[in-house]
């Protein structure tokens, strides 16, 4: 199989591109900065492109068997008026770009992933929740909501459309422990507010073999949750990180103090939703990392 990927050389494209031509695929991965040097992964191919633009890169897609869409600036920033602006159309017009490659009188990706989130679902309290919830009303829930109807398109030209629901994504040299490592390793790790919202994680090897899986699935469209099986509260979250790294986690961050440093975006971290995989596993999908503990002692091995 051919895979054109956007956003394939961020922290989950890489490890997605990887697993794919493991397993003998070939992978296109569209890129600002171009081509890579020679010596790169074997049976990967870079393109030069800007995915929020449209470009003769858009006639690469035309000519491959799938498409996966990982494009998105990071969310992880305070959400000033300019961030969120950025946050959302960077999503939205990517993903209009990659769907608007997809010819339907000629040839087009079998199979369109468009990553989504979890923050579809708004703040749920201890609601179990799975594919068939309804959509909330905040910030990030807009922001997926949109991203998600770009992609729908794509379906009136013929492509099957999978919306990857990721969760906070846990994995060496990014994501969610990205900035939270430096603060544990000095001791100064801890809940945030009261601790007892709901996390909804997944460890990033799972996430890109989830993402392989639907490719190959022809069965399998619409929305997929793609988190572990087991959300934990915040509470534990902290604990089991400290006690993985062995330094204490007992300095709680009050709502207050999170709502000054970060304003609008502390709202994400003090409420949450557990959210559980439903679709993947009623597909058959086994998790290598189900269990938080487990999963941050294989991030965090020496």
């Amino acid at each position: 199989m051919n895979v054109f990927i956007t956003g394939g050389t961020g922290f989950v494209g890489r490890r997605l591109a990887a697993r794919l031509t493991e397993a003998g695929h070939d992978v296109l991965i569209l890129s600002r900065s171009g081509p890579a040097r020679p010596g790169g992964p074997a049976r990967t191919s870079f393109l030069q492109g800007d995915p929020t633009r449209p470009g003769p890169w858009q006639e690469a897609v035309r000519g491959c068997d799938a498409a996966v869409n990982l494009a998105g600036t990071s969310i992880y920033s305070p959400w000033t008026r300019s961030n969120k602006r950025r946050i959302l159309e960077s999503r939205v017009a990517a993903t209009r770009n990659l769907v608007e490659a997809c010819d339907p009188a000629g040839p087009r990706p079998a199979v369109l992933v468009s990553a989504s989130a979890v923050g579809y679902y708004g703040f749920r309290g201890d609601e179990d929740v799975d594919e068939s919830a309804l959509p909330g009303q905040d910030f990030l829930a807009g922001v997926t909501t949109a991203w998600e109807a770009e992609a729908i398109r794509a379906e009136a030209k013929g492509v099957r459309v999978v919306r990857g629901r990721f969760g906070l994504v846990l994995g060496g040299g990014g994501g969610m422990l990205g900035p939270l490592l430096p603060l544990y390793k000095a001791g100064l790790g801890g809940p945030l507010a009261s601790g007892r919202q709901w996390m909804s994680w997944i460890h990033a090897d799972d996430l890109a073999a989830a993402l392989a899986f639907v490719l190959e699935r022809p069965d399998l469209f619409g929305a997929v949750n793609m988190c572990a099986p087991n959300p934990v509260r915040n509470r534990e979250f902290a604990r089991t990180l400290g006690r993985v790294l062995r330094r204490p986690a007992f300095f709680r961050v009050p709502g207050f103090a999170l709502r000054i440093a970060l304003g609008e975006f502390a709202v994400a971290l003090i409420n949450g939703q557990r959210v559980l995989p439903r679709r993947l596993l009623d597909a058959g999908f086994a998790f290598r990392q189900p269990e938080l503990g487990p999963a941050l002692a294989d991030i965090l091995k020496p």
